[in-house]
């Protein structure tokens, strides 16, 4: 049954950060294995073999944009669907969607928000069943995103710190996913 199973890589420096995203998605039914950098992310990646990978952004040792790139450049890896979950700057954003990131979720995050999005995108990738398809292949989003000309993600995130990391509410709740727009985010409905 679509989005009722599957296996989810979360990768994050922060250990409060993998449990919360680890225990939302295991009451969801969905396996979980996480790794504490992009090194061990990829490290881990081809014996777990995911159906889901999850990067924060700013990490020891390789970050979530590299890990990303590194990903979508391994012919074993490169149709993974991948979701950076992080406090987010719009270069974050932007350099997200030149190495195919498939989706953003902006920390502080509802679980219900994070949950959906990896069940979306498991579904996604069963519906596609070969694949991302190549270049481009990360758009199909939904709403009309707009927005305000900000980014509405805090800078100043250091490495090795949980606290402060977060993102202002746009007030929608969004989808998560590119619209397909190259430096736009859809957080229509």
């Amino acid at each position: 049954m679509p989005g009722a199973s599957g296996r989810v890589l979360v990768v994050d420096d922060n250990k409060v950060i993998r449990q919360l995203i680890r225990v939302n998605l295991e009451l969801e039914g969905l396996e979980v294995v996480t790794a504490a950098d992009g090194a061990e992310c990829l490290d881990v990646v081809h014996q777990v073999r995911p159906d889901v990978v999850t990067l924060d952004v700013v990490m020891p040792r390789l970050d979530g944009l590299r890990t990303a790139a590194r990903l979508r450049a391994d012919p074993r890896t490169h149709h993974l669907p991948l979701a950076i979950i992080s406090a987010c700057t719009q270069h974050e954003v932007d350099s997200g969607l030149d190495v195919g990131v498939d989706a953003f979720l902006a920390k502080p995050f509802e679980p219900a928000e994070l949950v959906r999005l990896v069940k979306q995108l498991i579904e996604r990738a069963d519906s596609s069943a070969g694949g991302r398809g190549g270049p481009g292949g990360h758009g199909g989003g939904q709403g009309d995103g707009s927005d305000d000309g900000g980014d509405g993600c805090g800078e100043g995130e250091e490495e090795g710190e949980g606290e402060g990391e977060g993102c202002g509410d746009d007030g929608g709740v969004g989808d998560g996913f590119v619209d397909g727009v190259p430096g736009r985010i859809s957080y229509g409905g």
